[in-house]
């Protein structure tokens, strides 16, 4: 039975991309770079799941996979218990997409700098309700400039007559002009300033209040995270290392990358930040087209073993909320 309060639920999502060496002949076998590889996780109403990790990681790639960006090769990605949208057909995905909505990690170039940021507004709008009323557009573009904390009147100037975190507010109102369920945040706050970063941070989670969406933040600031996140999901290489509501994960990480991440995490306290360990990794991320065997973080653990090169470790949990893929969790 599907759980009521479910807005998505991915099951054994798996990405793939055919890599051609160089100088490769036609009939040459192309390489596979699994970059997700049979991730699990599930969304509810009205809830933030951040997601961490490296650069390499897949996040933005899951991200892109979730709404049908980019083709996936195998699993399942349920929209409220009901459609799985890797199989819907091309007009049941589009009615799909006016319910989830995407926010880009660079504000200026994900707006078309020959269109007035009022047609940029509305372009959702006008796509996906064209009987919509020119007027009625309008009004509406307006009142979501208000909510996102720009002025009306700056309704026919252009994307570059604006700073980066007012592009940024601008691909928000874009994302909210349909009142979706669901948005996904790729890194929006990665190139803005500190204090313009909590101002975005600060506007998301107070449109979430009012409209009840819900959201999955991708960043890799993990003092970002926490403070906008219900839950955490971190990645390495594809997979799903831990899930966990976020203050647990903070407190009590219990895999040996998500402590590693947590330790570089900056403190504010000078005395504190002195004194805390840093947990480092040696070694480099692995290629994802030649992973590991068994867990694909055995290469830089502290903790690996035989049987890590052996066998992948599930994704378990020792209660209903704090899952993790590891043989030996702390």
């Amino acid at each position: 039975m599907n759980n009521s309060n479910e807005l998505l639920s991915v099951t054994d999502l798996k990405v793939q991309f055919d890599i051609y060496p160089k100088g490769a002949m036609p009939w040459t076998s192309p390489d596979k770079l699994k970059a997700v590889d049979g991730v699990n996780f599930t969304l509810n109403k009205g809830e933030t799941l951040g997601i961490v990790g490296e650069s390499g990681c897949g996040k933005s790639t899951l991200a892109r996979a979730l709404i049908k960006l980019i083709p996936a090769q195998d699993g399942k990605v349920l929209w409220m218990g009901e459609q799985n949208i890797l199989d819907v057909s091309k007009r049941e995905l589009l009615d799909i997409r006016r319910q989830a909505q995407m926010i880009y990690q660079d504000p200026l170039a994900s707006l078309n700098p020959r269109m007035t940021i009022g047609q940029i507004i509305a372009e959702p709008l006008t796509t996906h309700h064209p009987e919509t009323k020119k007027s009625d557009v309008k009004l509406k573009v307006k009142d979501m400039m208000l909510k996102v904390g720009l002025l009306p009147n700056q309704i026919n100037r252009y994307p570059h007559e604006f700073s980066g975190g007012q592009c940024q507010r601008i691909g928000i109102a874009r994302a909210l002009i349909l009142s979706p369920k669901l948005i996904i945040c790729d890194e929006p706050v990665s190139a803005l300033d500190v204090s313009v970063q909590a101002q975005v941070i600060n506007l998301l989670m107070e449109l979430q209040n009012d409209l009840g969406m819900s959201l999955i933040f991708i960043a890799h600031d993990l003092s970002v995270v926490r403070h906008i996140s219900t839950r955490i999901m971190v990645l390495y290489l594809g997979n799903v290392a831990e899930v966990s509501p976020a203050n647990d994960l903070y407190e009590n990480p219990r895999h040996p990358y998500t402590q590693a991440l947590i330790s570089a995490v900056p403190i504010p306290d000078p005395e504190v930040e002195k004194n805390k360990d840093i947990i480092l990794l040696e070694g480099d991320l692995p290629s994802p087209l030649n992973p590991p065997s068994g867990c694909v973080f055995r290469t830089r653990c502290p903790k690996a073993q035989e049987l890590c090169a052996k066998e992948k470790p599930a994704l378990e949990s020792n209660d209903s909320n704090h899952f993790v893929a590891c043989h030996f969790p702390d």
